[in-house]
């Protein structure tokens, strides 16, 4: 079994990436946003051009990410399932990001599958060492393909736990899908089954009655069939 955990209002209370522009760039970086969400760029093209108007030094920045709000649920739902699944953070955030904010807050280690953050002189710039060229989807992180290689030989059900654009696509193909944001509503017209959550204590409780043991298949919705 494998669990797909998103990062960005997922596993953090709110979206890092528009909480750092916020803060260090100027106001063009919502216009991008906007550009974005209606398919007029790509997510590269668009996280690449936000993250030039970044005016910052790395002390800083760091501080910053230390003071990301998680989900403090989510340290009990990863002991729960860790001992049965393969968990990763798969995210089209910041791995820096990532990193800093789930070491400062204790989050136990696990994969961590995100575009790369690099420092330069008062700013960042961004690459892209998971990108698909392949993806129809645009995304810097191709979430599928990192999917299909981390089940690979490890059996069982694929489980995307996500809320937003970059989980669209995996959402079609995942076995089991935790949705809440964006993705409850991509989910419901596109007809995928799926299962809402605000919080993984809410996650935790519906995995803890899949009979694990018995081997048994779990539905796109959550559930658990013989």
């Amino acid at each position: 079994m494998l669990f797909v955990i998103d990062f960005d209002g997922t596993l953090s209370v709110g979206d890092t990436v528009d909480a750092m522009l916020e803060r260090f760039a100027d106001d063009r970086w919502e216009d991008l946003e906007t550009d974005w969400l209606d398919g007029k760029i790509t997510a590269i093209e668009c996280m690449k051009q936000q993250l030039d108007l970044v005016e910052v030094d790395q002390v800083t920045l760091e501080n910053f990410f230390r003071g990301i709000q998680l989900d403090a649920s989510f340290i009990p739902f990863h002991k729960y399932i860790s001992q049965f699944s393969k968990v990763a953070i798969v995210s089209d955030g910041l791995d820096h990001a990532i990193d800093v904010a789930t070491r400062n807050a204790a989050i136990p280690a696990m994969p961590i599958y995100a575009n790369k953050l690099s420092f330069k002189p008062n700013g960042v710039s961004i690459s892209y060492p998971y990108q698909n060229p392949d993806c129809k989807a645009g995304n810097g992180v191709c979430k599928c393909q990192i999917a299909e290689q981390l089940s690979a030989g490890v059996g069982g059900p694929v489980v995307l736990v996500g809320d937003g654009k970059s989980d669209y696509c995996l959402a079609k193909y995942a076995d089991v899908v935790f949705a809440k944001g964006k993705l409850i509503t991509h989910c419901e017209q596109e007809n995928i089954p799926f299962r809402r959550f605000q919080t993984f204590a809410e996650v935790l409780e519906v995995v803890k009655h899949w009979d694990i043991a018995k081997k048994r298949s779990i539905t796109a919705s959550g559930q658990l069939v013989a």
